[in-house]
């Protein structure tokens, strides 16, 4: 049933046009508040919320009841980052799938395809209706903090080919997908968790690299986009402000220059480039006047009902207007007809399906195809150590890298793994900062052993990890280099002779390079981005002497 506009009171609009989120994993007093008294249309789930499938599932589905009893036209917009990889909002009763680079490195639109489709498939069964993904930001810079691996590479056509494959799977799922983050978040140096970062570049660069993803996006029917906190001074107003409140960068290049006629959606309002600038309850009256549809504000009650507030006051005093609100309501409540219905929501039992059999296959197929040879000089790959001989792993500690990530790298899973396959295998946790003495120690420990495997996790940007490994290479042991996050690693130490990448430290990933340690499997992924001076984009190494 098709409910008009012209029935819901502005005040409900308003409701309608933003995001919350909440801590717990079961509704609370300040988000019931939220949906029953600021008639709030959309929830986002965050790994703080989510236990196991049973409970999600229930989750939901009571907040999609309080919804309902509060005379809501259309079932709440229930969403999550799972972009899957390093951002993998799920619980463990689900399938964890590879992230963007891992399939960047196979190139492949069916299996981008695919992965969405499956991903998709257990959103839905779990009631969560909407996907904040695919990230289609061109990675073209190993400096970025926050993008990386959650990027499909450094090529824009490779970006958007597989972007759009992945909006197409998601939508066969029957769930939105929300390309991201507009204009594009690739070729920076700061993360905008933290602060503003700046893009230099005009239009004509941004035609040829960082809106090409999006084009192909939108023409494969992307219904929703994210506007990213980045500035873009050559395009936007003389003002220093995130690319979120600025008219040039939604009214003008998303909806008049690619023609984009879905939901715009903001990312997090209470993220450092906005907090930190204008405010979030002032951002969120910005972000409505420059074109915004969906205003998120992740966190902070008293930031959720500030800014509805703030746009109730603003309305009020004539800075927004009605038709303004309106226009915006419409199109969201339009998204809600074409996908949500108080009919069609998923009750428990959770389908036994979800985190099965079939996606498990598909999961590990995929993880094998992905894992990258990069250099292989001293032939040390396949491994056929005799008995007697031993192993030492080496291991960053497993904490998270940035504030979007939901968990860190477990060197736990990696070292068992590795002793399934041989007994004399040793493991070594290294500090996040190890210093000159550590080093040392860790030096002398690992000459008295045959091999060393050593995993870094963005050692390219931890000058301290990457004296260890170099300290490691002069010493002239066998030695292989595991990059368990982004590949740009072995810039930081080119004399590494061998040097696996993963693309991400899931438990999958990992246990896809260990089988290709131990010749059980043969590694196909090439490398999404280039090593300067090293290796273009597309390379991949033999197996054995290069």
């Amino acid at each position: 049933m098709q409910h008009s506009i012209a029935d819901m009171p502005l005040e409900q609009q308003i409701g309608q046009l933003l995001i919350a989120g909440f801590r717990g994993t079961t509704p609370t007093p300040e988000i019931i508040d939220l949906i029953r008294r600021c008639h709030l249309g959309s929830v986002i789930l965050f790994s703080r919320n989510i236990r196991d499938n049973q409970q999600v599932l229930e989750l939901t589905h009571s907040l999609q009841m309080i919804a309902k009893e509060a005379g809501q036209p259309y079932p709440l917009l229930i969403m999550a980052d799972q972009e899957n990889g390093l951002v993998n909002r799920l619980g463990p009763g689900t399938t964890t799938f590879p992230g963007n680079m891992a399939l960047g490195a196979i190139g492949s639109e069916q299996i981008a395809f695919d992965i969405a489709l499956a991903t998709g498939r257990e959103m839905k069964a779990l009631g969560v209706n909407m996907n904040l993904a695919p990230v289609l930001d061109v990675n073209n810079n190993p400096d970025n903090p926050v993008i990386g691996v959650r990027s499909f590479g450094e090529d824009p056509q490779l970006v958007a080919r597989l972007a759009a494959a992945m909006v197409r799977g998601y939508r066969a799922a029957g769930v939105i997908a929300d390309i991201k983050h507009f204009p594009g978040h690739g070729d920076t140096a700061v993360d905008t968790h933290l602060a503003l970062p700046t893009i230099p570049y005009g239009l004509e660069r941004l035609e040829a690299v960082e809106l090409v993803p999006f084009r192909s996006s939108i023409a494969a029917g992307a219904e929703t986009a994210m506007v990213g906190h980045v500035y873009f001074p050559q395009i936007m107003a003389d003002q220093k402000l995130p690319a979120t409140v600025s008219p040039a960068i939604i009214q003008g290049l998303l909806r008049k220059d690619l023609g984009f006629e879905g939901v715009i959606v903001s990312d997090c309002l209470e993220m450092g480039a906005i907090t930190d600038t204008v405010g979030t309850e002032r951002g969120a009256v910005m972000a409505l006047q420059a074109g915004t549809d969906l205003i998120l504000v992740c966190h902070t009650y008293s930031r959720q009902r500030g800014s509805y507030e703030a746009i109730q006051a603003a309305l009020h005093s004539g800075e927004v207007s009605p038709e303004m609100i309106r226009q915006a309501a419409q199109r969201v409540l339009r998204l809600k007809a074409r996908y949500l219905s108080w009919d069609d929501l998923p009750t428990p039992p959770v389908p036994e399906w979800v985190g099965g059999e079939e996606h498990r296959r598909l999961r590990d197929r995929v993880y094998a195809l992905s894992t990258t040879l990069v250099r292989s000089d001293d032939a040390l790959i396949p491994l056929h150590p005799r008995p007697e001989e031993r192993i030492l792993v080496i291991s960053p500690p497993g904490d998270r890298l940035t504030m979007v990530e939901d968990r860190g790298y477990s060197a736990g899973f990696l070292v068992a793994s590795i002793r399934q396959r041989h007994a004399q295998v040793d493991s070594l946790l290294i500090s996040a900062q190890p210093g000159e003495e550590e080093c040392e120690q860790v030096a002398r420990s690992a000459s008295a052993y045959d091999l060393v495997i050593m995993v870094t996790v963005n050692a390219h940007l931890n000058p301290a990890q990457a004296r260890l490994m170099q300290r490691l290479a002069r010493a002239g042991r066998p030695l292989i280099g595991i990059a368990a996050r982004n590949p740009y690693d072995l810039l930081a130490f080119p004399q590494l002779r061998t040097y696996l990448v993963t693309y991400e430290y899931s438990e999958p990933a990992l246990a896809a390079a260990v089988r290709v340690l131990f010749g059980e499997i043969q590694p196909q992924g090439r490398l999404p981005v280039s090593l300067p001076g090293l290796y273009p984009r597309g390379h991949r190494a033999p197996v054995g002497p290069a």
